[in-house]
């Protein structure tokens, strides 16, 4: 059973767009653009991840996260600026590298400031716990010391002292 079409075709197209013109593709420079984007701004998040779980690596982790993030904005919108300035359909995955880089981007810089803040703190606890090993009283008492350290810290950012 055929679906019903209005006499001219499928009537009123959306603004901006005409009825039988298709962009070409990309060339394949803007496509490998697009791909090297997608591919950083995953790494990017991906070795946030995965990366954290130690204080000293978590740093160049996320030193590394943010520079991948920054990359793969920069790819990405540059991609897309000249498949525009040249006439042709934006490369796939130019949109989610620079979404992906920005969220790479945005976590490992709020994980960079949470080093800067709380470093004393993180590095005694991460100290504690290595020395408390598998007893879980000792790692309790770690946990309770770094909870009341955060707190006081969170006073003092509070206070203004």
């Amino acid at each position: 059973m055929a679906r019903y079409q209005p006499p001219g075709g499928r009537g009123q197209q959306p603004r901006g767009t005409s009825p039988g013109r298709q962009l070409p593709p990309p060339d394949s420079v803007l496509r490998q653009r697009a791909v090297a984007a997608l591919s950083l701004g995953f790494l990017s998040l991906l070795g946030l991840a995965l990366g954290l779980g130690n204080l000293r690596r978590g740093i160049l982790v996320a030193v590394v996260a943010l520079v991948f993030g920054l990359t793969a904005i920069w790819l990405g919108a540059t991609a897309s600026k000249r498949a525009r300035r040249s006439g042709t359909a934006r490369p796939r995955g130019a949109v989610a590298g620079v979404v992906l880089g920005s969220l790479g981007l945005a976590f490992s810089a709020l994980w960079l400031l949470v080093l800067v803040v709380f470093w004393p703190q993180l590095s005694a606890y991460y100290n504690c716990m290595a020395s408390a090993s598998t007893n879980n009283t000792a790692q309790q008492a770690c946990h309770t010391q770094f909870t009341n350290s955060v707190g006081n810290e969170f006073g003092v950012l509070e206070n203004g002292k």
